[in-house]
């Protein structure tokens, strides 16, 4: 358990933290979420003792082990497997096979784990660093942005993973679908305080703001009645048999001091500035090849046609070409074989993490977003600054003294200030807070052109996506539909875990084997079961007619006894007997259709427990 108690912190006149905390109990996953700049990587500092609160504290038990994923790279072991293994505990120094098991999720082959760890990519030094920290099993497991540079399976399998975490887990990430997947808590960074919840993140997002307006709402009438005082006080200040009343208002002012009223938050709210597009095609690409070497080849004989208002995600594992076709497309690459026409009315931008060295470390922010659209006015070019949170003086910062987080939102407001119709997007979300990757998201969908997103967030998929580019281990293909479909459909080839072992030794299922075969199971299970379930529904539904009618009768023939009519209540008897007659028969078909569904429910119920069962034992 760890405690946070009544800490401030801040640096100069910047105040992070005023006299705020929070607690972490036992087996809680915690989301930390707040803007760019208000204090997430001071905290876990704090926490990990790098940093000192100016007041408060930080505790933790005695014998509490806390991880930290370091974004340092620094390797001693010749092997992948022999520096995973530095993570384990003293007395699993020889337990090998933990640390295969979380390298193999996180994308490493039984192969790469007996290279060296300075051959591979900075993206999988980053994922070697993560599991590290992930087999020493601390008991608090501390992850700042641990996405970055994980492709999308590494993502679900890391999801999949901390979802059955034992112990505590502090989460930081952009990704809002991941966080979401994982937490029990949200603790958010607001307005120098923290403040826990427990739930997701739009629990906690809904939650702030309706507090945030009601604060408003009192605030307001609160003013009110305290302009109606300074009146009246005013007004009878002069005179004297008003004196004691005047004299009670006076020190009701004193003492209810109003509330500040709240400083508007800066938040990254934009548009794209989107030109009309008359074509029935935006670009063609047919037969597309290309490779760095004759062993091996990206792109293989690939084909697409992009239409107007397309939302097309390229989905994949790290290293199988989805960036490189994405430049192809862009026309910033040529292929190896194969050509990409562009409608002449296109109008297009291109964004991607290593465009940030185009920018001229000499000009300012302001300098280097009018640069790309002269013809804006001033004012123009400080709005859009101001919309990527450089707002006054800020636009006047320096390109070179600015973060890698900072430059990509440059480069954002340079697309934003060019009129287009076709976006060509890798990964833009990596460097903007969660809040900003909303606001984003709500760009895109309202933006009236074409998109191409490269990105391993799910969240985007899922919100945008209404095509996809799949690189998979077999080559390249298109799926038309939503990422959700193409997930229920087909699925990830890494998540089948082909040749998995069960309890027994025997081939297992995996878990696209899995999806399918309960796929299958419950769609037989639907058709065997909507008859009987029609005719339940139509039983229900005589019978209810028929208990009216019996009703009706009934009071039918208390009237005619009131009024002595005997040859009516003979009538309605029969009539009344007859119903009751039908309505036992309805019962007793009721209740046999009701035997027959519950069987079938049953059988196919032990049908899904066996196929789930063959895949533990």
């Amino acid at each position: 358990m760890l405690n946070v108690e009544s800490v401030v912190k801040g640096f100069g006149d910047h105040l992070l933290f005023d006299n705020t905390g929070f607690q972490i109990n036992y087996g809680e996953r915690i989301g930390l979420v707040g803007k760019n700049g208000f204090g997430k990587t001071t905290l876990i500092k704090m926490i990990m003792g790098e940093q000192n609160p100016d007041e408060g504290s930080i505790s933790v038990p005695s014998d509490y082990r806390i991880g930290y994923l370091s974004q340092k790279i620094s390797f001693s072991r010749p092997t992948v497997l022999g520096e995973c293994m530095q993570g384990l505990a003293d007395f699993e120094k020889d337990h090998y096979w933990k640390a295969e098991k979380i390298l193999a999720g996180l994308g490493f082959s039984d192969t790469d784990m007996q290279k060296d760890p300075l051959q591979f990519s900075g993206g999988f030094q980053v994922r070697l660093n993560l599991a590290k920290v992930l087999v020493c099993a601390p008991d608090l497991l501390i992850l700042d942005e641990p996405t970055n540079y994980l492709d999308i399976t590494s993502i679900r399998w890391l999801s999949d993973f901390l979802n059955s975490w034992p112990r505590e887990l502090l989460l930081v990430t952009h990704d809002r679908s991941f966080m979401d997947k994982v937490v029990t808590h949200i603790c958010g960074i607001n307005r120098k305080k923290i403040r826990k919840i427990e739930g997701n993140t739009e629990k906690y997002y809904s939650r702030v703001a309706k507090d945030e307006e009601i604060y408003e709402k009192t605030r307001r009438n609160e003013e009110k009645k305290q302009k109606e005082i300074e009146n009246f006080i005013s007004r009878f200040r002069a005179k004297a048999r008003l004196a004691s009343l005047v004299q009670s208002r006076v020190k009701t002012l004193e003492k209810n001091r109003p509330k500040e009223k709240l400083a508007k938050e800066s938040a990254l709210e934009f548009s794209f500035n989107c030109v009309p597009f008359s074509g029935k095609q935006v670009m063609k690409a047919e037969h597309l090849n290309f490779s760095y070497s004759d062993e091996y080849s990206l792109i293989r004989d690939f084909s697409l046609t992009v239409y107007p208002g397309d939302r097309i995600g390229i989905i994949g594992m790290n290293g199988k070409g989805k960036t490189t076709l994405l430049k192809i497309l862009a026309g910033k690459m040529d292929p190896s074989h194969g050509k990409v026409t562009w409608n002449p009315n296109v109008k297009s931008g291109y964004f991607e993490q290593t465009n940030i060295k185009t920018l001229v470390d000499s000009f300012t922010v302001e300098e280097e977003i009018h640069s790309t659209w002269p013809d804006l006015t001033r004012q123009q070019t400080r709005n859009i600054c101001g919309a990527m949170m450089f707002e006054g003086d800020k636009a006047l910062r320096k390109i070179s003294v600015l973060s890698g987080g900072e430059k990509s939102r440059v480069m954002i407001g340079k697309l934003l200030v060019t009129p287009l119709n076709l976006l060509l997007l890798d990964e833009p979300g990596n460097h903007l807070d969660m809040e900003s990757c909303d606001s984003f998201t709500m760009a895109l969908e309202e933006f009236e052109g074409t998109v191409v997103l490269v990105t391993h967030n799910e969240m985007f998929l899922n919100t945008l996506a209404n095509r996809l580019i799949v690189f998979h281990n077999e080559g390249i293909s298109i799926f038309e539909g939503t990422y959700q479909k193409f997930l229920e459909n087909v699925g990830w080839e890494q998540e089948a875990t082909p040749g998995k072992k069960n309890n027994n030794g025997k081939p297992g299922i995996g878990k696209k084997e899995l999806r399918q075969a309960r796929s299958r199971i419950i769609s037989e299970r639907s058709k065997a079961i909507r008859p009987v379930q029609s005719k339940i529904d139509k039983a229900e539904r005589a019978i209810e007619l028929l208990e009216q009618e019996i009703e009706n009768l009934n009071e039918a023939i208390i009237q005619s006894t009131q009024s002595d009519g005997g040859n009516r209540i003979e009538s309605l008897s029969v009539k009344l007997s007859e119903k009751q007659r039908e309505l036992d028969e309805r019962f007793e078909k009721l209740e046999t259709w009701l035997q027959a569904l519950e069987e079938k429910e049953t059988f196919y119920e032990e049908k899904l427990n066996e196929v789930e069962r063959e895949d533990r034992e």
